[in-house]
């Protein structure tokens, strides 16, 4: 059995007041069990108690051994990007929709947090990337994704020119909307819109995918997740594109940049339910094999 956890932080999705409920029933929970708690500031005005104690969710990290996440993808993304230096592993409980991330819904509560609590779980990494944006030889943006990096053009009705290069070596160039760049966590969200495969959690890869590409021969291509990718621009006129790292936007990218894309060496740990299973996953999120029963 693994270790118990005994400090643990809460980050809610700050803009759902919807989350009011669950969050209180959670931090109900955590505090008659005698855990020490902790709420992200802007969750806390959720929970309607006395002395709850909170702080930045940037600095839950330094506080606690364990965060659980209350709210869609999104917010998990948000808590895993604010976590992940600590090495602190991570919980999602689903109040969105699609949810591939979160994988407790509240009416699961408490009963599969406190088999987790008490070291009945299953513990996958999974590793984000990390994009630079380098103007004149200097990095002038820096910043971290779990899911993608999309380059995208922006304020323009013209498809931006793009070059790619693979650990230096050029593989294409292509006139589109933009490029996703695209870890196996994020394969099933915005690369999965845009027509990409579906990863295994766990597979050392990372996926390209063109958006609306002009030429149709230009297709997704999965590569190894040691490479460094690096995306250029080829116009000659001046045009601005947009960096996207989750749902973080860096806007006025220069065709004069080059924003270059590696795997951080620190991944996220997330924490399951025993019997976690992806493939159930995707048959329920995608309605898969409706019908069929073995």
């Amino acid at each position: 059995m693994h270790t118990p956890f005994k400090t643990i932080g809460i980050i809610g999705k700050p803009s759902d007041p919807r989350i009011a409920e669950t969050l209180s029933e959670l931090y109900d929970y955590l505090i008659q069990q005698q855990y020490v708690v902790f709420v992200a500031d802007d969750s806390a005005r959720f929970i309607n108690k006395q002395g709850v104690a909170s702080c930045a969710k940037e600095r839950l990290g330094l506080y606690c051994d364990l965060v659980i996440a209350v709210g869609g993808d999104g917010t998990f993304l948000a808590a895993a990007r604010a976590i992940v230096e600590f090495d602190i592993p991570l919980i999602g409980i689903n109040l969105g929709r699609l949810g591939f991330l979160v994988d407790i819904s509240p009416n699961e509560l408490p009963a599969k947090l406190h088999h987790i609590l008490q070291g009945h779980y299953s513990e996958e990494k999974r590793y984000l990337l990390r994009a630079k944006i380098v103007r004149d030889n200097q990095v002038i943006h820096e910043e971290t994704a779990v899911n993608e990096v999309s380059i995208l053009r922006w304020v323009t009705p013209s498809m931006i020119e793009i070059v790619t290069k693979i650990d230096n070596v050029f593989l294409n160039s292509q006139r589109s909307d933009g490029l996703i760049i695209s870890t196996p966590t994020g394969s099933t969200a915005y690369s999965l819109s845009a027509g990409g495969p579906i990863l295994y959690p766990s597979l050392n890869a990372l996926v390209l995918v063109p958006l609306n590409p002009h030429t149709l021969s230009n297709r997704p291509i999965v590569i190894h997740d040691t490479a460094e990718i690096e995306i250029s621009f080829c116009q000659t006129k001046q045009i601005n594109a947009l960096v996207i790292c989750d749902h973080i936007e860096i806007p006025d990218v220069l065709i004069s940049d080059k924003i270059l894309i590696k795997k951080d060496p620190i991944p996220i740990r997330i924490l399951h339910p025993e019997g976690h299973d992806f493939f159930q996953i995707l048959r329920n999120k995608l309605n898969w094999s409706s019908g069929y029963h073995i």
